[in-house]
């Protein structure tokens, strides 16, 4: 009898959480590749799951190329070249669907609701006007959001389960 493949309490591992990216990011520490912003200013919800998305795309083109290379030095008995596993991680990269990796749009606004229930982000004051296509009526605004101090406060652990902080 077969089981079936299924992760151990707690989900699938990914390269990096989405709390811990979001605390970083919105520290303005620009975590895996993703751009500093200013922590005063912040940053839109659609802004940083975008940046989430690609910081675990790069994350997994890398990991993919580090196993490639590995493969192709042990079989050629040479030493792993870092040179190789960029290239490498660049054609990954470019070939690897958006969609592929990663949560969904919707889940990442679930998850942003529960810390502004939370009080750890709050609008910074910032808003530019959201355009769909030509034809629709005008969107909501694209408001820009901050850590606030309860969210500086919060530990990484806390970060990284929001919904157990929110509901104990």
């Amino acid at each position: 009898m077969s089981e079936l493949l299924k992760p151990a309490r707690g989900g699938f591992l990914r390269a990096i959480g989405c709390g811990t990216f979001v605390l970083r990011f919105l520290l303005g520490h620009g975590p895996l590749g993703s751009p500093s912003i200013d922590p005063e200013l912040g940053a839109c919800q659609s802004d940083i799951f975008f940046y989430y998305k690609r910081a675990l795309m790069r994350a997994t083109a890398v990991d993919e190329a580090t196993r490639a290379e590995e493969r192709q030095a042990r079989r050629g008995q040479r030493s792993i070249e870092p040179d190789n596993i960029e290239k490498l991680a660049e054609q990954y990269l470019s070939r690897m669907p958006y969609k592929s990796r990663g949560c969904r749009y919707h889940s990442f606004i679930v998850y942003f609701s529960t810390i502004r229930r939370l009080g750890w982000v709050q609008p910074a004051g910032h808003e530019e006007p959201s355009t769909f296509q030509d034809h629709y009526p005008p969107g909501p605004p694209r408001r820009n959001f901050r850590l606030t101090k309860a969210g500086r406060e919060a530990g990484e652990i806390a970060w990284r389960n929001p919904h157990r902080a929110c509901y104990g």
